[in-house]
């Protein structure tokens, strides 16, 4: 009974991995889609976006006050939305993860040139400011993941076969270095 037990509950695990090898990088994607979508509707209007004043602050301290909050915040909000919207369609994917990428680096800036509002104790108690931008290391996390995929890789759920492309793709790498020769 215990054995049958077992058998059903590995028969069942495993088609809950096959599941979300199959589904979990396209889940990940359009997740990470509404998230900046939504965040960057939000920044377009005025006083809705609990992260509006502190990235105005930080856009205009790393341009060196050469672009304030009124002009930053709007092109935010779109280059935000451009990013929810690539992800969401898969639209231009490589270029939508290059501007992710290349938003990310500022989001965390605050965490160091703002750290009275973004830390209550440095380094291991933020604010509530600090936790919405630590958060974006997840946000970072996903876009590797979706842009393992961008070329046609994909999760797989079987271990061995995950094994076998492993040693295949050790195989080929070996093949493909210089071998020793003379000096």
């Amino acid at each position: 009974m215990l054995r049958s037990f077992y058998d059903r509950f590995h028969r069942a695990d495993a088609r809950i991995t096959e599941w979300m090898a199959r589904s979990g990088v396209r889940f990940t994607r359009i997740a990470l889609g509404v998230v900046f979508l939504w965040f960057g509707v939000l920044k377009f209007f005025p006083g809705l976006s609990s992260a509006e004043m502190l990235a105005g602050r930080t856009i205009e301290t790393l341009t060196f006050g050469l672009v304030p909050p009124p002009v930053s915040l709007p092109v935010l909000a779109l280059w935000e939305c451009a990013i929810g919207l690539g992800l969401i369609t898969g639209v231009a994917l490589r270029l939508t993860l290059l501007l992710l990428f290349l938003q990310m680096p500022g989001t965390l800036t605050p965490l160091f040139l703002f750290p009275q509002e973004t830390w209550a104790r440095f380094p291991l108690v933020p604010t509530l400011e600090g936790q919405y931008i630590i958060k974006n290391l997840v946000l970072v996390g996903a876009g590797i993941v979706v842009g393992a995929t961008v070329r046609g890789g994909r999760l797989i759920a079987d271990p061995k076969a995950a094994a076998a492309i492993q040693i295949v793709g050790q195989v080929t790498k070996a093949a493909q270095q210089p071998q020793g020769g003379s000096r």
